[in-house]
C-alpha cells in the first residue's frame, strides 16, 4: 500500500484545478494515459520431481559435472548440449570428499594432451604434423621402462604423427610420450609446465596445477571439481573424443598399445584416464551416459584418491545406480503456470503465465533455485501479449520462458475515465 505523500496530494489538487480551470478536463481525461496495473508475483505449484542426489565416493574426492543432454525430435523435449567449440567450463552438479587439491596421477596427461592440442591444433580427420623422435626421447623411454612406469617403446629417429603421439600418451598412458610431446610442442618440459598452468588458469581450473607432464610428481594435483570439469573439456575436444570413441590398437610402425582408459563400459562409462600412484591412489577421469532410447544425458566425472580398484568399482557402480534413478524428463517450466497476477484500477485482472513449456532430460540432483521474474509496466494489453520473462536454474542449466497474459486487460472506457479524475491525473503526472 502506498504511503500518503502531502507533496503528491498537493500536486494532484493543483493539477485538477488547473485542468478544470482551462476547460480541458474532458479531453485530458479521455485521451490521457491510464494508471498501470498492480503486479504481484506468485509461486506456482512445483512441477519438478523430487531431487535424487548422486551417490559419490566417501574416499578421497569426487565430483560430477553436466556435460550434455540430447533428445530426439519425436519426443517433444527441448534438448541441450555442450558446444564443442566453446571454452565454457562444465558446471558441477555434485561434489564429495575433500575440497583440497590431491595428487592426480596420470590425469595430468589429459592436461598435457589438451595443452599440446591448444598449441598445435590437429584438423579433425587428419593426423597432424610428423614428429621425429630424438635420442633424448629414446633415453626417456629407457628410464621409465627401467623404473617400472608405464611406457610405450620408441627409438631414436622414428617418425610419429602428432595424433599417434597423443594416442600413446592417452590410450597407453605412456610417460615417455608425455615428456616427448611436451618437448616437441614447447621446446622443454619446463616451458610446457609454464604453458600448462597458464592454460589451466584461462579455463577456470584454478585449483589445479602441474609440475610435470606425466603426473608422477605428487605436486601435480587438482581438486575433484576442477578435474570433473577437465573431463568435460576433454570429452568436448573433437580429437580426444574421437580417440576415445575409436581407440587405436597399433601406433607408429604397427607398435601395439594397450588401452588403459576403458573401465566399466557395461555401466555406460567411457574412461578418459585411469591410473595409480602411491601418493594419489587410484585416479579415474570419465564420462557416463544415461539413456531411455529417445533421450540421453551425459555427465563428466573425476574420482581421485580411491584406495583400490575394488573400491573404485563399488563407488562407480553406486554412482551409476543413482544416475539411473535420478535422470529423466523434468517439467521445469510448464505451460500455463502463473508467475504473477495483475489487477487494474478499474477491476480487470489477469495472470502472467508460461507460454511454452520448457522440459529437460536431466539429473535433478537438488531442488531448483527460486525463479527470477521480470515484468513489463503496462496499463492495457491483449490476451497472449508478452509481458515478462521467468528465469531459473535447474540441474546446472539456466532456463527461461516468456510470460504471456492469460486474458486481456482492456481500456475501461470514457465513463470510468471521467469519473476517476484522481487516478487519471495521477497517471498523467507519473508519465
Amino acid at each position: 500500500m502506498r504511503s500518503f505523500r502531502p507533496g503528491r496530494f498537493v500536486g494532484i489538487l493543483v493539477g485538477t484545478v488547473v485542468i478544470l480551470g482551462l476547460g480541458v478536463y474532458g479531453p485530458a481525461t479521455l485521451l490521457g494515459p491510464l494508471p498501470s496495473v498492480t503486479a504481484t508475483t506468485v509461486i506456482p505449484a512445483s512441477t519438478a520431481t523430487a531431487p535424487t542426489p548422486p551417490v559419490l565416493s566417501a574416499n578421497g574426492a569426487s565430483a560430477i559435472a553436466v556435460l550434455a543432454a540430447t533428445t530426439s525430435a519425436a519426443s517433444g523435449t527441448t534438448s541441450t548440449s555442450t558446444d564443442s567449440t566453446s571454452t565454457a567450463v562444465p558446471e558441477p552438479i555434485a561434489v564429495a570428499g575433500t575440497a583440497e587439491a590431491l595428487p592426480m596421477a596420470s590425469i595430468a596427461k589429459v592436461v598435457t594432451a589438451l595443452v599440446v592440442l591448444d598449441e598445435k591444433p590437429i584438423v579433425a580427420g587428419e593426423s597432424g604434423p610428423v614428429v621425429t623422435l630424438t635420442a633424448a626421447d629414446f633415453q626417456s623411454y629407457l628410464d621409465y621402462d627401467k623404473a617400472g612406469a608405464r611406457s610405450v617403446t620408441v627409438f631414436a629417429d622414428e617418425q610419429w604423427t602428432e595424433l599417434e603421439m597423443l594416442q600413446g600418451l592417452l590410450l597407453g598412458s605412456s610417460n615417455n610420450h608425455a615428456d616427448s610431446v611436451a618437448r616437441w610442442a614447447f621446446g622443454s618440459v619446463d616451458a610446457y609446465v609454464v604453458a600448462a598452468n597458464a592454460w589451466l588458469g584461462r579455463n577456470g581450473l584454478t585449483g589445479t596445477a602441474v609440475v610435470d607432464a606425466t603426473g608422477l610428481h605428487d605436486a601435480s594435483a587438482g581438486t575433484a571439481t576442477d578435474l570433473a570439469r577437465l573431463a568435460g573439456l576433454a570429452a568436448s575436444d573433437p580429437i580426444v573424443s574421437a580417440m576415445l570413441e575409436s581407440p587405436a590398437s597399433a601406433l607408429a610402425n604397427r607398435r601395439g598399445v594397450q588401452n588403459t582408459t576403458s573401465y566399466l563400459p557395461e555401466e555406460g562409462i567411457t574412461g578418459i584416464s585411469r591410473s595409480y600412484t602411491d601418493a594419489g591412489g587410484v585416479c579415474f577421469l570419465f564420462t557416463a551416459e544415461i539413456s531411455d532410447g529417445a533421450s540421453s544425458f551425459t555427465f563428466s566425472g573425476a574420482y581421485i584418491g580411491e584406495p583400490s580398484y575394488d573400491a573404485l568399482t563399488a563407488d562407480l557402480t553406486a554412482l551409476m545406480a543413482s544416475a539411473r534413478a535420478g535422470v529423466g524428463p523434468l517439467p521445469v517450466l510448464a505451460a500455463g503456470d502463473a508467475y504473477a497476477t495483475f489487477e487494474s484500477a478499474w477491476g480487470d485482472d489477469a495472470s502472467a503465465v508460461v507460454g511454452v513449456s520448457r522440459t529437460r532430460y536431466a539429473w535433478q540432483a537438488a531442488s531448483p533455485e527460486a525463479a527470477t521474474v521480470t515484468l513489463e509496466d503496462f496499463a492495457t494489453a491483449r490476451t497472449g501479449a508478452n509481458i515478462g520473462q521467468v528465469r531459473l536454474t535447474v540441474a546446472g542449466e539456466k532456463l527461461s520462458a516468456a510470460l504471456k497474459l492469460d486474458q486481456a486487460i482492456n481500456d475501461p472506457g470514457p465513463g470510468w475515465r471521467l469519473l476517476h479524475p484522481v487516478a487519471m491525473i495521477s497517471a498523467f503526472l507519473d508519465q
